[in-house]
């Protein structure tokens, strides 16, 4: 279970993130990292160097964060600002600090950023992820969203 029931996370004086919608080829799970690829989106990469989008929540279909989008379905990947702030999807076994620089992983989740790693985003709180499942931890796009550790 998530510990969060949102993706957007804030700040609630913000008017919500910018969006695109487009067809993507996988299931996606809300919080992790994607790419364009042509007219669709595709899971980001491991230490992707293409645009980050973060795949929303499917509320439109009342779906919660753990719910996955299907495959060829219609996903809102939201655009990263850099005064706004996300909870992305870690994997199980990741410790993360506040202040962490982070990068994806091979399945688009957020993993702590090694040197020569592009850095897509810096967590917002200190979570080890000890629970057995992915978990949601809040985190802000990295300046630019195109530092190097």
């Amino acid at each position: 279970m998530a510990r969060y029931n949102k993706i957007f996370a804030g700040p609630v004086s913000e008017t919500l993130p910018q969006v695109q919608e487009r067809l993507c080829a996988a299931a996606i799970l809300p919080g992790t990292a994607l790419i364009e690829s042509g007219s669709s989106f595709a899971q980001a990469g491991a230490a992707s160097n293409a645009k980050i989008y973060i795949a929303q929540d499917n509320y439109l279909a009342m779906k919660g964060v753990d719910d996955a989008w299907a495959a060829n379905d219609r996903i809102i990947g939201m655009e990263m600002l850099d005064e706004q702030f996300f909870n992305v999807r870690v994997p199980t076994a990741t410790n993360v600090t506040r202040g962490a620089a982070l990068t994806t992983n091979a399945s688009g989740k957020f993993v702590l950023a090694t040197t020569g790693n592009r850095i897509v985003a810096f967590a917002e709180e200190a979570y080890n992820n000890t629970s057995g499942v992915d978990q949601l931890v809040r985190a802000r796009v990295a300046k630019g969203n195109l530092a190097s550790a």
